[in-house]
């Protein structure tokens, strides 16, 4: 790991760019295109091959924890049309030995026909559309009872809905998936956070930056794949997490991608990690963006263990020469700002 953090991030923002420089797949894969089982796109766009194998996208361990088992029927939510979303839960479905209903999402009415019919045990898509198909069998006086086990995926899961899904009599567990990597980590029940799944390396750093962080802080999630057909060696997700002993991570925690426009420039969390290179003293930092006057205001929040106003004002005058923008600096405390990842708050009124 000490070695792979000397390597150079890959930010999936970027991948669209570097694609369109040398399409389909901007170098990445070594590969044609022909040689590959589908192919797909998701958005940015950035083309995606199917890797080869069984399970390619690595999802029926998280299936098995969720309580999928060889025999059962799968209603599978995903879409199939250009995104891999839909074979990756089918073909991990499938090599766990379940028959697999390939529905996609909408079609409410139809869906309610399916699963009266073949009585799937198993749903799996977004935990909204699960109650979408829920709340509509119950209105319409439809036999969905047969569902009683859920993988979801894609969009937020609180407490409340899965508290209503197990009123329900459904155990419902969530997987954090991309299109690009396939499955990341899933849900073990009666275990904290998710389990980073096998087949790849998972770094947390600093926003902005691909330096590690410690245990327990939240940071960017940086995956590597090695994988022969699709590698992918430090590629920057955007998203947040934290993590926990044991190979596990506290879940989707929110976007690294904090840049913010001020006074017409552009402020990116790279422009607060040089800031903190230049001062190694400093613990977090976090640039706030506010409005006073109907002008934007710009205030770093900056750890110091010594908050000596020489600093401030060697630290106020790296901000200007680093975002070509003034702004002030308040030094606090050690451990006194939020973990939760976020370099660039703006907090400027909406509307």
């Amino acid at each position: 790991r000490a070695a792979l953090a000397r390597l150079p991030v890959l930010r999936k923002g970027e991948m669209p760019a570097r694609q369109r420089e040398a399409l389909p797949f901007g170098g990445f894969v070594p590969g044609t295109a022909g040689g590959f089982p589908r192919l797909f796109t998701s958005p940015g766009p950035i083309f995606e091959p199917q890797r080869a194998g069984e399970d390619p996208w690595g999802g029926a361990p998280a299936l098995a924890a969720a309580g999928f088992t060889a025999g059962e029927v799968v209603l599978n939510t995903f879409g199939y049309h250009l995104t891999p979303g839909g074979f990756i839960f089918d073909t991990a479905a499938r090599a766990l030995g379940c028959a697999v209903i390939p529905a996609g999402p909408g079609n409410t009415e139809q869906q309610l026909d399916l699963i009266e019919a073949y009585r799937p045990a198993g749903y799996v898509g977004t935990p909204d559309f699960l109650k979408v198909l829920l709340d509509a069998g119950a209105k319409a006086g439809r036999d969905v009872s047969s569902i009683v086990k859920a993988l979801v995926s894609g969009a937020a899961f609180p407490p409340s809905l899965q508290a209503e899904f197990r009123e329900r009599g459904i155990a419902a567990a969530q997987a954090y998936a991309t299109a690009d990597v396939g499955f990341i980590a899933y849900e073990v029940p009666g275990e904290p956070g998710l389990l980073v799944g096998d087949g790849l390396i998972l770094e947390i750093v600093r926003p902005g930056t691909g330096d590690p962080v410690p245990e327990g802080e939240v940071g960017e999630i940086v995956v590597t794949v090695p994988d022969r057909d699709r590698p992918l060696i430090r590629y920057a997700l955007g998203d947040l997490t934290a993590a926990l002993p044991g190979g596990r991570i506290r879940g989707w925690m929110g976007r690294a991608d904090q840049a913010a426009k001020v006074k017409g420039m552009f402020v990116r969390p790279e422009q607060v990690a040089e800031i903190a290179r230049r001062h190694p003293g400093l613990g977090r930092l976090r640039l706030v963006v506010t409005r006073a006057d109907e002008a934007d205001v710009m205030t770093l929040r900056a750890e110091a263990a010594t908050p000596e106003t020489t600093l401030a004002e060697a630290v106020a005058e790296t901000l200007r020469a680093v975002t070509k923008l003034r702004g002030a600096v308040d030094l606090v405390a050690p451990g006194s700002l939020p973990n939760d990842g976020k370099v660039i708050a703006d907090e400027r009124p909406v509307g």
